[in-house]
């Protein structure tokens, strides 16, 4: 395989790896309401688990208020429960066809709470960036004992392999510093 096709894949599951991070920086709770914060609940309705996404409408008609909407009316219940035991910290209301969760104002401890779980959560996706470098760097050198590539041609790819590492370990960084600073903010 040439050291080409070896980057390519490489660069491939550093940016997967960042969107995984990303997603999962959407589901922690800031001061604003988010459909993100609920979507991926479990629910067990039907004798089966869904996502809350799978069940109902979610929408954020005001910025500490989420509004879901079931489409079938039996299974209001069983995302209300579903919520509850979520560890989201939060209530919610039925109202008739309707559950609306009202997000409270995050305490300070709470804030530094989150942020550490965000961070974990950062750190969590810098490893896998770094599993995907190790890999990288195996193949290259698998390649070159096989003789299908030169040392020059390692060398070099061994670089290229650590300024992506580097370059996608800055990008967790910089979304890390964004989602703390979003925390945070009163």
């Amino acid at each position: 395989m040439p050291v080409d096709d070896i980057l390519l894949e490489a660069e491939e599951k550093m940016i997967k790896t960042e969107e995984i991070v990303q997603h999962e920086f959407s589901g922690v709770r800031t001061g604003k309401a988010s459909p993100a914060l609920v979507e991926n609940i479990q629910v067990e309705v039907y004798g089966a688990h869904m996502r809350i996404r799978e069940l109902a409408g979610i929408t954020t008609p005001e910025p500490r208020l989420i509004l879901i909407q079931p489409w079938d009316v039996n299974t209001v219940h069983p995302i209300e429960k579903a919520i509850q035991k979520s560890n989201l910290g939060v209530n919610p209301a039925v109202d008739k066809k309707l559950i609306r969760i009202v997000l409270p104002e995050l305490s300070q401890e709470r804030r530094v709470e989150f942020t550490k779980i965000v961070r974990k959560m950062a750190e969590d996706g810098r490893v896998a960036v770094r599993h995907v470098r190790r890999d990288a760097i195996e193949h290259l050198k698998k390649e070159s004992k096989d003789g299908k590539i030169t040392e020059d041609d390692l060398a070099s790819g061994e670089k290229e392999v650590q300024k992506l590492t580097d370059q996608y370990i800055a990008k967790i960084d910089a979304h890390l510093a964004h989602k703390e600073k979003e925390i945070m903010t009163v």
